[in-house]
């Protein structure tokens, strides 16, 4: 009984510990949030090229954009760098594995006053094994395009909600 007892009495000691920290949801308020509103009223320029439209597709679904009544305070610009590179040189000269490298400049601009208030960089990397079936390659090449995409997508946002919250407080 005693072994249940000190771990709950611990958890009640360090509770309001806890709270006076400054720890805050980001979300805090929910889709009614102040970071919830300001995302979704943030506007993505296009982004040129099959990389740009699956970034502008990956953002949408996470600034949830068309949820916004307040129409569009923000403009984001993105510029992506795409890269794949062979490695791996086998004995009969062709290249045995691949790096797929996505980077992300952005920058969320203010609309109202035209200021910059995001001004970073953003990236990931997947490694692809080449195979005999030139197919299978261009299929696992495509599919690192679409999960870089998602990840550099993610810090994006993170980022962006991270700058909002800021103001906010």
């Amino acid at each position: 009984m005693m072994r249940v007892l000190a771990p709950l009495a611990a958890l009640a000691l360090l509770g309001p510990a806890l709270g006076g920290c400054g720890l805050q949801p980001i979300y805090a308020g929910g889709a009614n949030g102040y970071v919830a509103r300001n995302l979704a009223q943030i506007e993505i320029a296009p982004i040129p090229g099959d990389e740009g439209w699956l970034m502008r597709n990956a953002l949408s679904d996470r600034l949830g954009r068309g949820t916004s009544d307040g129409g569009t305070q923000y403009r984001l610009d993105v510029v992506l760098d795409d890269q794949l590179e062979g490695l791996g040189l086998l004995t009969d000269d062709t290249i045995g594995r691949e790096r797929r490298t996505l980077r992300a400049r952005y920058q969320l601009v203010d609309l109202s006053t035209d200021t910059i208030l995001v001004d970073a960089t953003a990236g990931s990397d997947a490694g692809i094994d080449v195979v005999g079936s030139e197919f299978a390659t261009i299929a696992a090449e495509q599919t690192a395009l679409e999960n870089l995409t998602q990840d550099v997508a993610d810090q994006i946002v993170v980022r962006l909600t991270r700058s909002l919250r800021e103001q906010d407080q």
